[in-house]
């Protein structure tokens, strides 16, 4: 007979000596809101370029630091999804160029399109005629800019977990942050699913590609989608999801006015900041703004009866991938600044784009998560 308390013979298992216990996961965890805010840094940086090389660098900045820390969840497969989106964004623009045309005029004609003939009603828009090399360049530049905005936020997603990002909103936010991570699990949730399917038809014999495989895989991947959002709205429901505490109505209509004026003030303050005009009240506005909006946040918060079971800590880790990212968007605004030619390559004339050194030694400071976050671990149960 077993004493009540001592640990069955299988918990028990024998550790080489000199080998240390394995710390758990949680522990050593980042802080989700860490891997958000340097992927949107990394896409903010992003937008002050049109270089192909330097966000030809980002792209790859971001691929390695998810081939590096990206952990062994479902959710964490995304990555590749927003990559082929990235590259669907890429041939679109390219074909709606050479479909419709391009304002930037060239003399370097790739091929020449049948045109069609237009009422007079249409005039400024045409379908077919030249295809020049200036103009698809152009577009080119431009798409790229925006798919690498979609492979950062294509990186958070598959770093940071969603359900510990949602524990670390505020109170206040709560509700919209549940309707947002509701939406960020949805993609990836619905591409485990698929893989999931075309393995099991794989096995079975059966087709798993072309338009037959895809018809066939939808529907069940549909179904397990609304079963799911049947089993969420389920679970908030008996959770008392929407439930919130009475507090008087001044610190209600405090909360109201500071919020509002708080994001007004981050408006006015981003604008100045964006703008030339805008330098000298830029800065103090946005502050201001931000300080309104936390306060606004802060006491919206304690209507929220909800409390938090361990709750990730933002620690050094988190400063120094945070730090990292703002880091290359303030260097990019920088050089975005003193050297707009070298991030913003001209087309007319037609020149080979160059990768300016000092910028492109700012971006490779994207790489610190790679080298400061702990590796991943294989996680036994990790929420979806």
């Amino acid at each position: 007979m077993r004493r009540s308390g001592a640990r069955p013979a299988s918990s028990r298992a024998a550790r080489p000596a000199g080998v240390p216990a394995p710390r758990h996961h949680r522990a050593d965890a980042l802080h989700p809101g860490a891997w958000w805010l340097w992927a949107l840094a990394l896409g903010v940086a992003a937008t002050r370029t049109t270089n192909p090389l330097l966000l030809a660098l980002l792209v790859a900045v971001s691929a390695y630091v998810v081939l590096a820390r990206r952990p062994h969840t479902p959710w964490s497969r995304s990555y590749g999804a927003f990559v082929k989106l990235a590259l669907a964004v890429l041939v679109i623009r390219l074909l709606f160029t050479a479909v419709l045309g391009s304002p930037i005029p060239g003399t370097h004609v790739i091929v020449t399109l049948p045109e069609v003939p237009l009422p007079d009603w249409a005039q400024g828009i045409r379908l077919g005629g030249r295809v020049t090399a200036e103009g698809l360049t152009f577009a080119l530049y431009d798409a790229m800019k925006l798919a690498t905005l979609l492979i950062c936020v294509g990186a958070a997603n598959a770093l940071a977990s969603p359900s510990r990002l949602l524990k670390a909103l505020p109170g206040a936010l709560y509700e919209a942050g549940v309707a947002v991570v509701v939406a960020l699990t949805f993609a990836p949730s619905l591409i485990a699913d698929g893989r999931r399917l075309r393995a099991a038809r794989r096995l079975r014999g059966r087709p798993d590609k072309g338009v037959r495989g895809l018809l066939q895989v939808g529907l069940p991947v549909l179904e397990g989608a609304l079963e799911r959002s049947v089993a969420l709205a389920a679970a908030m429901d008996a959770r008392g999801y929407g439930r919130t505490a009475s507090v008087p109505a001044a610190v209600r209509r405090t909360t109201a006015a500071l919020t509002l004026a708080g994001l007004l003030g981050v408006c006015a303050g981003t604008y100045g900041v964006l703008t030339a005009a805008g330098g000298t009240y830029g800065v103090p506005v946005l502050a201001a703004g931000l300080a309104a909006a936390l306060a606004g946040l802060w006491l919206g918060g304690r209507r929220s009866l909800r409390t938090r079971y361990r709750p990730d800590r933002w620690g050094a880790r988190a400063w120094l991938v945070t730090a990292s990212g703002a880091a290359v968007a303030a260097l990019l605004f920088l050089a975005a600044a003193r050297d707009p030619a070298a991030l913003r390559p001209g087309v007319v004339p037609l020149v080979a784009p160059t990768l300016p050194l000092w910028p492109a030694a700012a971006v490779l400071i994207g790489l610190l998560p790679a080298f400061v976050t702990p590796a991943p671990e294989q996680l036994a149960k990790e929420p979806s």
